[in-house]
């Protein structure tokens, strides 16, 4: 019932009720969805712990970054080289020079899901203040570089690191 600006209480149209039920049906299941969610994010993150806890200590490396990053590295000596890891994970740069422009652009190839968990991890870096990142950002943009160039730079970099920090860490021997 709706009330009117008379006072009598008048029935909603057929329409406006079936939109309400589906709309409390929608968000009944998205929240649903996000406690499953939830629930995943937790058991990865507890997986995650297991096998490569370094990874987790990490700024801006939350479970589902980590587990794309084991997933692509997958065991120690599987990339010959970190510029190999980079090239896997399309940071590698390529050369996008014009006249007397000399620069270079992302490589578009490579494991994107890898390459997307870098662009998550290089983002929350920027944004929630990472002061290396921050020092890195300052001097880059004092030189004149983009933002686009400067998160290629500080893709690599984190490819880099990362690698290192996999091939260094040594993961639980499978049971």
């Amino acid at each position: 019932m709706r009330p009117a600006g008379d006072g009598i209480d008048r029935p909603l149209p057929i329409a406006h009720r079936v939109l309400r039920q589906t709309l409390r049906s929608l968000a009944q299941d998205i929240r649903l969805l996000d406690k499953q969610i939830r629930g995943n994010e937790r058991q990865l993150r507890d997986l995650v712990d297991v096998v490569m806890p370094a990874l987790l200590a990490e700024p801006g490396v939350g479970p589902v970054s980590a587990a794309h990053l084991i997933i692509a590295w997958s065991h120690r000596g599987r990339c010959r080289s970190e510029a190999a890891f980079a090239a896997l994970a399309g940071v590698s740069p390529l050369q996008a020079s014009s006249g007397r422009v000399t620069r270079h652009r992302l490589n578009r190839f490579g494991d994107r899901q890898l390459n997307r968990a870098l662009h998550t991890i290089v983002n929350w870096r920027m944004i929630h203040g990472h002061e290396p990142t921050g020092h890195y950002l300052a001097r880059r943009r004092g030189q004149q570089k983009s933002d686009a160039e400067i998160r290629r730079c500080l893709k690599r970099y984190t490819a880099r690191h990362l690698f290192r920090l996999m091939e260094a860490a040594t993961p639980l021997d499978k049971p």
